[in-house]
């Protein structure tokens, strides 16, 4: 039989087990960039990713996630498509199916929205 000890922490192991991963929140700009494509899946959106500097082309975005007043703001607005705001989230791959092919896909699942982006962290939008 384990001692009450050795009990505890393999309790506490196997619920880390268990518990789903999550992808680290970052701030994000995300915006049409310009490009356009005749066949999915199109890479007509991109994310800033603010922590890295990196750029990812390709990027879908889910804003369901979002408080109701920061929803109302994507959707009453263009600031979402045009790299006005700056988004709190995470990226995640979907599969998704076009045309018959499944596809790994980027998306970017907001959280929240932190402020309004700089005219230099919209540098890779095609509206600036």
């Amino acid at each position: 039989m384990f001692s009450p000890r050795l009990t505890s922490l393999i309790v506490a192991a196997c619920s880390l087990c268990a518990i789903p991963s999550f992808a680290a929140e970052s701030s994000y700009v995300y915006c049409d960039n310009g490009l356009r494509c005749f066949k999915a899946p199109c890479p007509s959106n991109s994310v800033l990713d603010l922590a890295t500097g990196t750029i990812i082309k390709g990027m879908s975005i889910d804003t369901s996630g979002l408080p109701r007043a920061d929803k109302a703001i994507t959707d009453l607005s263009d600031a979402l498509y045009a790299g006005k705001i700056v988004v709190r989230g995470s990226i995640e791959h979907r599969t998704q199916t076009i045309t018959g092919k499944e596809y790994d896909l980027p998306w970017l699942v907001a959280t929240s929205i932190v402020r309004t982006a700089k005219d230099s962290e919209r540098k890779h939008c095609s509206s600036r």
